[in-house]
C-alpha cells in the first residue's frame, strides 16, 4: 500500500514537471508567454482536465511559496536607499491607483447587487494585481529595470502592503460583535511582528550568515537562506499578514549584506520551480463547473471589473504625467486581479462577508483575468503602433562634410574616433539611438541622427566627400546593408568595418572592404598578453606569442576565404573544419600544448 501511495505521488510530481516542460516552451514559441502556458497546463491536468489533481488547493498552498521567494529576491534588489528614492512612486502613484480603482470597483460590485461590505472587499481584492504575473511579464519584455518597470514595481509593492490594512478591515466588517476589538488586536499583533522582523534582520541575520560562512559548508548556507525566507513568511502569516510581505521585508533587510548575491543564487532555483508551480495551481483552480453554471455572470464580471480597473489605471497614469503609450502598457499589465485576492476573499468568506457563491464567482473572475493578461500584453505588442522616436534637441544629418564618416557611435565607435580627433581630422558622426546622441552631447561630441542604411542619409552625411567610412554598428545585418549601399553609391570611399565575429569578417573580406576587425579580437589579445605577463612570462616572449597568434589567425582567415570552407555557413561555433597550422610558432619550444586552429566565434 505504501509503495502504491508513493507511486501515485510520483506520478503527480512527474505530471506537474512534464506539463510545465511541454507547455511553456510551446507557448513561448507561439509568442503567448510562459504564464499562459502554465495556466493552460494546469487546467489540462487539474480536476477539469485529466483529473490528476482533484484537490488543487493543496498544490496552491505549497506553490504560494514561489511567490514568497519571488518577493524575497525582489527585496534583495531593493536597498533601503532605493526604496527611499521610490517613495513618491510607492506612496503617491501606488496609493492613487489603489484608492481610485478600489472606489470604482466597489461601485461596480454594489451595482452588481452585492451588499456594500461585500462589494468593497470584492473590489479591493481585484485591485491587488498579481505580482507574479506582472513581474514575469516585465522580465520577459526586458523592462524590469526601466523607469516604467520601476514604477510598476513600486505599485506592486504598495498593493502587497495594502493586504495588511485590508485584512484588518475584513475583521472590522465581520458581523461578529467582537469584530472591532479583534480587528484592533490584529493590527497590534501585525505591527509587533513587523517590528520584530526588522529588529531581527538588522541585528541577527548578518552575524548569523557570517558565522555560517566560517563553516565553509555550502549546503548549510542554502538551508539558512531557506530558513530566513520561510521563517519570515511564517512569522508574518501567524500574525495575520501576508507571507509575501514577510519575505520581502527580509530581502530588503539583507539587501545591503555582503551575502546578498550568495542568497540570491541559493534561492533562485527554488523560486523558479515554485513560481511555475504556482501558475500551474492557479490553472488547476479554475472551476469550470462554477463558470458553466454562472457563465453570463462571470463573463460580465470579468469584463466589467477589468474595464473599470483599466479606466482607473489609465486616469492615474495620465495624471501622473505618463505618456499615452506608457499608460496603455500599464493598463495591459495591471488590469487583472491577483493571488492576494484569494487570501482576502478567503478571509471574507470565513468572516461571513462572502457566501460560498460570491466567493466562487469572485475567485473565478480573478483567475480568468490573470489568464487574460498575457493575451492583453500580446495584443498590445502586436497592434499598438511602433513608438515614434522623439528628435527634440537632436540635429538631423544634413550637409555634413567631414574627411571621415563614422556610422554608429556606441562603445566601439567612441573609441575608434579618438585617434582621428587627436590627429585633427574633421569627423562626421551619425547614429540612430537618440538617447546615445543626447548622452554623447554631454561629453562634447556632435552626433547627428541618421540611418546609415539609406543612401540619401549617407549623401546628407557627406559620404560622397568622405575619404573613409567607418561602419561601427553592432548589428551584423545592418552592417552588411551599409557596406552594400556605400560600395554602390560611394565607391571612392575606403570602408573600415566592425565585424561581429569570424564568419562576419569573412563575409566582409569577400565583399572587398579595405579593413575589418572582429569587435573583441584585439581587446582579447591584449587581455591574454597581460595574463601571460602576470604569470611570469618575459615581456619579449609574451609579445612574440601574441604576434604569432595574430599572424596564424590572419593566415587561417585568408585561407578559409580563398578555399570557401565556410560557403553557405557563415558561423559554426567551435566545430568548423579548418586547416592545420601553417607554421609553427617561434616560441614552440616554450609552449606546452597547441594553440587551437580556430575558435569560430572571434
Amino acid at each position: 500500500m505504501a509503495a502504491e501511495g508513493l507511486t501515485g505521488d510520483l506520478i503527480k510530481v512527474v505530471s506537474l514537471l512534464g506539463a510545465g516542460v511541454v507547455a511553456v516552451p510551446l507557448f513561448r514559441r507561439l509568442g503567448l508567454g510562459s504564464v499562459l502556458g502554465y495556466f493552460t497546463a494546469g487546467l489540462a491536468i487539474g480536476p477539469y482536465g485529466v483529473g490528476l489533481f482533484p484537490n488543487p488547493e493543496s498544490v496552491l498552498h505549497v506553490a504560494e511559496l514561489g511567490v514568497v521567494m519571488f518577493l524575497f529576491i525582489i527585496g534583495l534588489e531593493m536597498q533601503p536607499s532605493r526604496l527611499w528614492n521610490l517613495r513618491r512612486e510607492i506612496f503617491g502613484l501606488g496609493v492613487s491607483q489603489v484608492v481610485l480603482c478600489g472606489t470604482l470597483l466597489t461601485g461596480v460590485g454594489y451595482a452588481y447587487g452585492l451588499p456594500l461590505p461585500a462589494a468593497f472587499i470584492a473590489g479591493m481584492g481585484f485591485v491587488l494585481s498579481s505580482t507574479a504575473v506582472v513581474m514575469q511579464m516585465l522580465n520577459e519584455r526586458g523592462e524590469s529595470s526601466t523607469p516604467q518597470g520601476q514604477q510598476a514595481v513600486s505599485i506592486l509593492l504598495l498593493e502587497d502592503l495594502a493586504i495588511v490594512p485590508l485584512l484588518a478591515v475584513v475583521a472590522l466588517l465581520a458581523p461578529a460583535s467582537s469584530a472591532q476589538s479583534n480587528g484592533w488586536l490584529s493590527v497590534g499583533i501585525a505591527a509587533a511582528a513587523v517590528a520584530g522582523l526588522v529588529i531581527a534582520g538588522r541585528y541577527l541575520l548578518n552575524p548569523m550568515f557570517r558565522l555560517l560562512a566560517l563553516a565553509h559548508a555550502r549546503e548549510v548556507m542554502t538551508a539558512a537562506a531557506l530558513l530566513v525566507v520561510l521563517g519570515s513568511a511564517l512569522a508574518m502569516q501567524l500574525s495575520g499578514l501576508s507571507m509575501a510581505m514577510g519575505a520581502f521585508l527580509a530581502g530588503v533587510l539583507l539587501s545591503e549584506s555582503s551575502f546578498r548575491h550568495q542568497l540570491e543564487a541559493d534561492i533562485e532555483p527554488f523560486r523558479g520551480i515554485l513560481l511555475g508551480l504556482f501558475f500551474l495551481a492557479v490553472g488547476m483552480s479554475l472551476d469550470l463547473g462554477v463558470i458553466a453554471r454562472n457563465w453570463m455572470l462571470i463573463g460580465f464580471a470579468v469584463i466589467a471589473f477589468m474595464s473599470v480597473k483599466a479606466l482607473g489605471i489609465f486616469i492615474v497614469a495620465k495624471v501622473s504625467g505618463s505618456r499615452t503609450r506608457e499608460a496603455v502598457t500599464r493598463v495591459a499589465l495591471f488590469s487583472q486581479g491577483g493571488e492576494f485576492a484569494f487570501v482576502l476573499y478567503s478571509a471574507a468568506a470565513s468572516a461571513g462577508i462572502f457566501d460560498a457563491q460570491t466567493n466562487a464567482v469572485a475567485s473565478a473572475t480573478v483567475i480568468l483575468s490573470m489568464a487574460l493578461t498575457p493575451l492583453l500584453v500580446l495584443a498590445l505588442d502586436r497592434f499598438l503602433p511602433p513608438e515614434e522616436t522623439s528628435l527634440d534637441g537632436v540635429d538631423l544629418a544634413d550637409g555634413l562634410n567631414g574627411r571621415a564618416l563614422i556610422i554608429g557611435f556606441g562603445r566601439f565607435g567612441q573609441v575608434a574616433s579618438q585617434a582621428l580627433l587627436a590627429r585633427g581630422f574633421s569627423v562626421s558622426i551619425i547614429e540612430v539611438d537618440v538617447e546615445l546622441i543626447q548622452a554623447a552631447a554631454g561629453f562634447g561630441f556632435k552626433v547627428h541622427y541618421g540611418d546609415g542604411t539609406r543612401p540619401e542619409i549617407l549623401h546628407a552625411s557627406g559620404a560622397e566627400r568622405a575619404e573613409a567610412i567607418l561602419v561601427c554598428v553592432d548589428d551584423r545585418e545592418t552592417s552588411n546593408r551599409i557596406v552594400a549601399v556605400a560600395q554602390e553609391a560611394f565607391p571612392h570611399a575606403k570602408l573600415f568595418v566592425r565585424a561581429y565575429d569570424r564568419g562576419h569578417a569573412m563575409d566582409l573580406i569577400r565583399a572587398g572592404v579595405e579593413y575589418q576587425i572582429r569587435e573583441t579580437f584585439e581587446s582579447a589579445m591584449s587581455f591574454g598578453t597581460a595574463v601571460l605577463l602576470g604569470m611570469g612570462v618575459p615581456e619579449q616572449e609574451a609579445a612574440e606569442i601574441a604576434e604569432d597568434v595574430r599572424r596564424r589567425d590572419a593566415e587561417r582567415l585568408d585561407l578559409q576565404v580563398a578555399s570557401d570552407i565556410y560557403a553557405g555557413v557563415s558561423l559554426i561555433r567551435g566545430n568548423a573544419p579548418v586547416p592545420a597550422p601553417l607554421t609553427k610558432p617561434k616560441t614552440a619550444g616554450k609552449i606546452h600544448g597547441n594553440v587551437p586552429d580556430d575558435l569560430g566565434d572571434i
